[in-house]
């Protein structure tokens, strides 16, 4: 885990902090040839610049993200009417993480992205990658 990050998850509460560690291991796992870093003041990994996934401390509990998850066709991610692509799913108990959904999500993660890395420069509009 990158440093960054196991400072983020140590300044969480035990419970919030036991989350992020199982949803970080997992991510490095799965997404081994992903950069990770502190991105807007929380974790993210990136492919070619292009971020996948990442997770953040909200009211709601800790709340897991993808991108691009909106077309991976699962239905425990979250999908919010909104004009981006983005999926997620909060957890308030490292119980409540199911590895093999998450290893799933994962997989799709990288067979399926939308090009965020680019759309300022392309004026909001997203464009499909995978």
């Amino acid at each position: 885990m990158h440093d960054e990050i196991q400072n983020f998850n140590n300044g969480l509460s035990e419970s919030d902090r036991a989350i992020c560690n199982v949803l970080a291991a997992e991510i490095d796992r799965g997404l081994s040839k992903a950069e990770s870093k502190i991105w807007h003041a929380h974790p993210v990994w990136f492919l070619d610049g292009n971020p996948i996934v990442g997770y953040s401390k909200q009211k709601a509990g800790v709340r897991l993200m993808f991108w691009s998850g909106v077309d991976f066709g699962e239905e425990g991610l979250n999908i919010l009417p909104k004009k981006f692509k983005d999926a997620s799913i909060f957890y308030n108990d490292v119980s409540e993480i199911d590895t093999k959904a998450l290893k799933r999500w994962l997989k799709k993660s990288k067979e399926i992205q939308w090009d965020y890395k680019n759309i300022i420069k392309r004026k909001g509009k997203l464009q499909r990658l995978k």
